[in-house]
């Protein structure tokens, strides 16, 4: 068992924190934890009476075949995060992050690192953010969601016209974030965040302690889809330290901290 003391003692030795969160982050602030279809479809019935799962759905195809179902699912989770209060464990390390350097790293397209004030020359969204649109002919434009007010029918879990669309090629738009089979994202805002965080590791390892004076908080990272975890245990493999935060799979590497908590009270816990 890993006592909650030998995780603040590498938060206080850290000179720099890589903040990595997946799905899990945003339990504790009330969003619908997708882990399975059974629990995808307890938050959404009208999908189980289709047959339709989470993977299913997160697929590009829908915005060609039935864009009224696709924005139906993404137009609801995009009204459920702007409504979203992030938890207390986001101040957590916003508070760490004034400290010293800190950068974010998640896999989440819910926006909540920058509600919780992030400024966003400090986040990866590595799959991009359902709080951005782009158009999916490949025209080219490119915008922030907030022109977009869905308008979703709970019965039927379908979106109302008017639906976004592409005021260049008219074609209706579909959100800037990497779904499965997706060939067509538009990555050129993940792909600026990502040299940011780049040009902050640099950093953060080119000091006389190396990567040793990195620490990695990891919040929710599971290994259904495991890039949030295999990059922080990339960083372990440089040197430096990993606290991972997981209710339900809290294993690390040899050495590493795992603390098998949610991410509010794990984050809590390090103060």
């Amino acid at each position: 068992m890993i006592r909650t003391m030998d995780a603040k003692e590498a938060v206080a030795r850290a000179t720099h924190f890589v903040f990595a969160a997946g799905a899990g982050m945003g339990v504790d602030s009330g969003l619908p934890d997708f882990r399975g279809n059974e629990g995808f479809w307890k938050a959404y019935p009208p999908f189980a009476k289709l047959g339709l799962g989470f993977m299913e759905l997160a697929n590009p195809r829908w915005f060609r075949d039935d864009p009224g179902l696709a924005w139906g699912f993404y137009g609801h989770r995009l009204a459920l995060y702007r409504g979203t209060v992030p938890h207390a464990g986001f101040a957590v390390m916003k508070r760490l992050a004034e400290s010293r350097p800190a950068f974010v790293f998640t896999s989440n397209v819910d926006g909540q690192f920058e509600r919780a004030g992030f400024g966003g020359d400090q986040v990866f969204e590595c799959h991009g953010s359902l709080h951005h649109l782009q158009c999916q002919s490949g025209c080219g434009w490119f915008e922030d969601a907030k022109v977009y007010e869905p308008d979703i029918d709970l019965d039927t879990m379908r979106a109302r016209e008017p639906l976004p669309r592409c005021p260049t090629c008219k074609g209706v738009a579909r959100p800037a974030l990497l779904m499965f089979g997706d060939g067509d994202w538009d990555d050129r805002r993940s792909a600026a965040q990502e040299a940011r965080y780049e040009e902050f590791l640099n950093e953060a390892t080119s000091g006389p302690l190396g990567a040793r004076g990195l620490c990695v908080v990891e919040c929710g990272a599971g290994t259904a889809v495991p890039t949030v975890r295999h990059m922080s245990e990339s960083l372990v493999r440089a040197g430096a330290t990993l606290i991972r935060i997981n209710v339900r799979e809290s294993q690390v590497p040899r050495g590493q901290l795992g603390l098998a908590m949610g991410a509010r009270e794990g984050l809590e816990s390090l103060l």
